[in-house]
């Protein structure tokens, strides 16, 4: 990465002024809110209702098309042709429910190109030494799902009487040369943006855009990583200075537990960029933090909507929010974690030895989501294993190290946990009978974080649920 490339994508998300032109919202639609031809009906819906505040609309691919691109990669061009024409046949039966006469040709048409190109994509890839692994091949075919997303959408769109247009994402958002996940150019992308977007709404036309996909600053294809659409939205709300950027999903926004576990959960009317991004990191499945920055450090509020229940007001995201009296916002979870414990006396009274162990993280590109140290021993939790026989090896030459896994993280999250004593002891008397592995609790000051074995997970999700929320409010400052 280069350095202006690496201060960008960990620095602050600046992008100058902010374009001049009329207020405007961006609005983003995941794959499941375009997964099928009434899905796609009520995007259009939900977009022309609001096509007074001049939407920019971002969109997934449909459905579980990425999956797919990802599947006919790893099992290479010949049973790979089975998976793209699985896709061409579904996209061209949405079409068809969609739109009619030279509208649904010409989608059809750009479909058979896509799935061409795809094909060629896929013989290229088979030919290389590892054709599963990042590059500007496999990028270029993971985003032709939102290439082909787009194009329905706007015809869709404009089948409906609205002035639609798609630019291509490809054109407008330049990340560095990286593959499999590369962090956006801030200048550029912004200029693009800025010269190409306003200058259409201020036409009264609603452009429709393609999320995940970029181009390197050397002009290959690119993807934005996990949560790229959203990353999309959230850039182009940044850079374009919008009133609001919208995530719609299938839920009622950001809730107080999974509803899957609960049935009592609801959904949050009010978060903060740290609330949400620590919901979101331990498993709240809505967004993920990084994909926020660009907006929130803009003074950009982001809203989680309900594409099914367009209606509710979902949550809204926020830098700094009013105060709340509410403690805990929510109970999180993140499954299939493994647990490593690491001991060595070489840790007694010394200094850098920390450092040590993380190096050995580090060189083999593996997060840690908690750490807990003692004098001589550290546990970590990690969700990414692939790497894990190097890592035990390499800790094996400094302590010892054992890694259990089948084991799960539980979040308790909120501002207001700061400002009342006694929550560790709510929480931790809830979950009577259940083993606790390891304890995380004050390093963000908005969580307080255990692992247990996945077994007892739905337990302590429903048991803490119902201590925070469904029992009478505990309110800040207060310890009942």
């Amino acid at each position: 990465m280069s350095g202006t490339a690496a201060s960008e994508a960990h620095g602050i998300y600046s992008f100058g002024t902010r374009a001049e032109e009329q207020a405007m919202i961006v609005m983003k639609f995941g794959g499941t809110s375009v997964g099928s031809p009434s899905a796609i009906e009520r995007a259009c819906s939900i977009i022309q209702s609001r096509a007074d505040r001049h939407p920019l609309v971002v969109v997934s691919a449909i459905g579980d098309t990425t999956d797919r691109l990802v599947g006919a990669a790893e099992v290479g061009p010949v049973a790979g042709a089975e998976v793209l024409m699985g896709i061409r046949d579904r996209t061209e039966s949405i079409t068809r429910a969609l739109v009619s006469g030279g509208a649904a040709s010409e989608m059809v048409l750009f479909l058979d190109q896509a799935m061409a190109e795809a094909s060629d994509l896929l013989r290229t890839l088979d030919s290389s030494s590892d054709g599963a692994s990042p590059s500007a091949e496999l990028d270029a075919l993971l985003g032709i799902g939102e290439r082909i997303s787009s194009r329905l959408v706007t015809l869709a769109l404009v089948h409906r009487g609205l002035a639609a247009c798609n630019l291509d994402s490809r054109k407008l958002f330049i990340s560095e040369a990286r593959h499999g996940g590369a962090s956006p150019l801030i200048e550029p992308t912004g200029e693009r943006l800025r010269q190409t977007v306003p200058p259409i709404v201020s036409e009264g036309k609603v452009p429709v855009i393609g999320g995940f996909i970029a181009t390197g600053e050397d002009g290959s294809p690119t993807t934005l990583g996990r949560g790229g659409s959203d990353y999309t939205a959230s850039l182009a709300g940044a850079a374009l200075g919008a009133e609001e950027v919208q995530i719609w999903t299938d839920v009622d926004g950001v809730m107080t537990a999974d509803p899957s576990l609960v049935e009592s959960a609801r959904s949050l009317p009010l978060l903060s960029i740290r609330e949400a991004s620590e919901l979101a990191y331990f498993g709240g499945r809505v967004l993920h933090p990084s994909t926020m920055l660009p907006a929130i450090e803009s003074d950009i509020p982001i809203r989680v909507l309900n594409s099914r229940h367009s209606e509710a007001e979902g949550t809204l995201i926020v830098a700094e929010p009013s105060e709340s009296e509410t403690v805990v916002k929510s109970v999180v979870y993140k499954e299939n974690i493994t647990l490593i414990d690491i001991y060595s006396t070489r840790m007694l009274m010394a200094h850098g030895f920390l450092a040590q162990v993380f190096a050995i993280f580090e060189k083999h590109e593996t997060p840690v989501d908690m750490v807990s140290t003692s004098e001589v021993s550290v546990s970590m939790t990690v969700d990414r294993t692939e790497s894990l026989p190097d890592i035990l090896e390499d800790l094996s030459e400094i302590s010892d190290a054992e890694a259990t896994p089948g084991k799960a993280i539980v979040c308790v999250v909120g501002e207001g946990i700061r400002y009342t004593p006694g929550i560790a002891a709510k929480v931790f008397n809830s979950l009577e009978g259940i083993r606790i592995r390891m304890i995380s609790l004050g390093a963000s000051r908005v969580n307080v974080g255990f692992v247990i074995d996945e077994n007892d997970l739905e337990v302590a999700v429903r048991r803490l649920h119902a201590t925070f929320f469904d029992e009478p409010r505990l309110r800040k400052g207060q310890l009942q």
